[in-house]
């Protein structure tokens, strides 16, 4: 079965082919580091890196590119509104760089935390600032782009397609009549592409270009850094003919409208070719059953979380195991249970590497097969973690019943099976002394030497003590096992 992803801009379910067999161009919109990502920010990331472990687990060599807005991102989500650097510069009494700098660092602080892999790059929207102004310019020399009152529009009436990933055509644009008054604009839903005149006139970022002092608009930045970093298209200079279309682009679905819609249009302007094959959004978060809100008080960053003594691992699960075109509804009774069904996953791998028994019965390398498979086939549905989340509690069900008949040989192909499955998930820990298993080891030893020497009230304290943490000891000829109560 080949790898099927559900495609934004065809509204379908296709099957997955890249542009080059077995090499894939991967973009994601990444964060305005205006202030910390939130948890929902964090969903988008955490999507993107399972789609990418999953293609390198099916052989894939993936080529990734996460942009760093640093500059242009207005606040609101058209031209209109302050830059959010500048905002936030404003508040912390920071210059926008400084701001940059220190949000940066806590986003990849908290992507390690979240062991979410690197990215092949990471770009910064004000370094690439001579790129923007290159495909700006060509985007004027082929008709699609126009200067007016120093700053720089596209012009959607030149773009037919506009409209296709969205909806959001130029006629249901036209009909709903809410673009902000632009005295320079032709038509009222151009956009932004270079502002040498806005009506913030003390804004800092600001750099040279061939229509005056200024910076960029929001949407440019991707464009640019897209076709540099995924394709050809720039050595010295822009030369739009070594384009190549990227695979796949991801982003939250609040990215699909304007700024997915203005990078395609951009895009294929300057180039004249396909900007991209698949897009893939990822659906909103809920939490506690209410979209966040100031208001509410319910956005969460990583740090909110952590500091209420919640597992980073324990995240990432509860973040990843609803699709991701599914509202995923955050509790912090489903972030317990995800360190609960985690916590189980790590008792398994305990108990594996501690089988008493030298041989077995148990059929491992066919299990492990079937189950791997079947873990795959349900990702190659487009993403369907919570199949692939079920195929490994049936399999980890089934392992417990029959940990009696499992031999050290068996034990080490089902251990390989699950490092295998926990190359996309990326939540378990199989160091040689895990932190629960080494803390249950050393109990359990201490265990058996008052057992050995007759201090049976130590033994069955320390048992005891275990099971109010939930943790059940079984002794057996070959030793003690523990398993988690339910």
């Amino acid at each position: 079965m080949s790898i099927k992803l559900y495609n934004s801009l065809t509204n379908k379910v296709e099957s997955f082919i890249p542009v080059d067999d077995k090499f894939v161009r991967m973009y994601n919109c990444g964060p305005t580091v205006y202030g910390r990502v939130h948890i929902g920010n964090i969903r988008s990331f955490l999507m993107a890196d399972l789609l990418k472990r999953f293609l390198n687990l099916e052989g894939y060599q993936v080529r990734q590119a996460m942009n760093i807005t640093d500059v242009g991102h207005m606040t609101s989500d058209s031209d209109e509104g302050e830059d959010k650097l500048q905002v936030a510069a404003d508040k912390e009494k920071l210059d926008p760089w400084k701001i940059a700098d220190k949000y940066k660092q806590l986003f990849i602080d908290d992507l390690n935390k979240l062991n979410i892999d690197d990215a092949d790059v990471y770009p910064r929207a004000t370094q690439h600032i001579n790129e923007m102004i290159e495909v700006i310019k060509k985007l004027i020399d082929n008709g699609y782009a126009y200067v007016s009152g120093g700053n720089v529009y596209f012009d959607i009436t030149k773009f037919p397609e506009y409209g296709k990933l969205s909806g959001n055509v130029l006629e249901k644009l036209q009909s709903q009549e809410r673009a902000v008054y632009d005295p320079y604009k032709r038509n009222p839903q151009d956009f932004v592409l270079w502002f040498s005149h806005s009506k913030y006139k003390n804004h800092i970022m600001n750099w040279d270009s061939p229509w005056g002092e200024g910076y960029p608009g929001w949407h440019i930045e991707c464009s640019a850094m897209a076709l540099k970093y995924l394709t050809d298209a720039f050595n010295k200079h822009f030369d739009s003919e070594k384009s190549t279309t990227i695979d796949i682009h991801t982003g939250g679905e609040d990215n699909k409208f304007p700024h997915h819609e203005c990078e395609i249009a951009q895009s294929e302007g300057a180039t004249g070719q396909k900007f991209v094959n698949y897009w893939m959004h990822v659906t909103h978060l809920l939490v506690e059953g209410d979209k966040m809100s100031k208001s509410l008080n319910n956005i969460y960053t990583l740090p909110d979380i952590l500091n209420q003594g919640y597992k980073p691992e324990a995240v990432r699960y509860v973040l990843l195991t609803t699709h991701y075109r599914q509202k995923l509804n955050f509790t912090f009774k489903n972030l317990q249970a995800s360190q609960n069904a985690i916590d189980r996953l790590q008792e398994l791998i305990f108990n594996l590497k501690h089988i008493g028994n030298e041989s077995g019965d148990f059929e491992a390398e066919k299990f492990a097969e079937k189950v791997k498979d079947d873990f795959i086939k349900e990702l190659e549905n487009d993403l369907n973690i919570a199949g692939a989340i079920g195929v490994l509690f049936e399999a980890v069900k089934t392992i417990n019943k029959s940990l009696t008949n499992i031999g050290q040989q068996e034990a080490d192909i089902l251990l390989d099976m699950l490092k295998d499955v926990d190359k996309v998930l990326g939540v378990l820990d199989f160091s040689e002394q895990a932190p629960l298993e080494k803390e249950i080891q050393e109990l359990i030893e201490q265990r058996d030497r008052a057992r050995d020497s007759k201090d049976f009230a130590t033994a069955d304290k320390i048992r005891d003590n275990l099971k109010k943490r939930g943790i059940h000891l079984i002794d057996t000829p070959e030793g003690t096992i523990w398993k988690r109560e339910q």
